[in-house]
């Protein structure tokens, strides 16, 4: 069973500028855009420190104490991270109050464990499954053990063990875990010769040697015996 989350505490500050270019002063000062709303409360608009929120936003489910100066504390989960497309920057955060006792429903991605059969190969299908649960005690992950599974095998959200207190919320059909047979060189090759003659593909034939030519006879024209 995955481990429940640890409580992360960050201290922020109001955002009292808006505007590319205020986020854009913010990021230079090693600070995080973001805005805190739910349960019918104004939004709140922080700048969290940057590198404790990108430690703790390596796990997006991780459960948050936003702390502002002389406001209560508020627990928050990352509804939406706008991260840099190249850079290791996180440019944005829409953080959503939860409250202790009453379940949210996020997604979690599927951890394998254990070795499938020998020869075959191991596909999953669904990364990730929607769950609901207490945000005290979201799992980091689901686990799914693939342990001596034969070829043929179909592992579905329904197979999957649930941790106490959390409940499936993804359809119990969708596939998560596919075993098929590995497939061999030889017939890799007569797939992808198949493949090639379907699609009409023709290969060039290779370049043969051209016949030898004799020489003419000295003169430049052969003789012939005359009687």
């Amino acid at each position: 069973m995955a481990p429940k989350h640890d409580e992360i505490r960050l201290a922020t500050d109001k955002r009292t500028e808006f505007g590319k270019g205020a986020a854009r002063k913010l990021r230079r000062a090693d600070k995080v855009p973001a805005v805190l709303y739910g349960f019918g409360e104004a939004p709140a608009h922080l700048a969290l420190p940057f590198h404790d929120t990108f430690q703790a936003l390596k796990n997006p489910n991780a459960l948050l104490t936003i702390a502002v100066e002389g406001e209560d504390d508020q627990l928050a989960l990352a509804k939406d991270i706008q991260r840099d497309p190249i850079k290791p920057i996180i440019e944005h955060v829409d953080l959503v109050i939860v409250k202790k006792g009453q379940k949210v429903v996020v997604e979690v991605p599927v951890h394998l464990e254990g070795e499938a059969a020998p020869e075959t190969v191991v596909t999953v299908d669904a990364q990730t499954l929607e769950i609901e649960a207490d945000p005290m005690s979201l799992p980091d992950n689901l686990v799914v053990s693939v342990e001596g599974a034969e070829m043929g095998t179909l592992i579905h959200a329904s197979d999957v063990t649930m941790p106490a207190g959390v409940t499936l919320v993804s359809d119990p059909e969708t596939l998560v875990v596919n075993i098929t047979q590995q497939i061999t060189a030889e017939a890799l090759e007569a797939e992808l010769a198949e493949a090639e003659e379907e699609a009409g593909v023709e290969h060039d034939e290779p370049e043969t040697d051209a016949p030898a030519v004799e020489a003419p006879a000295e003169g430049g024209e052969e003789s012939s015996d005359k009687e």
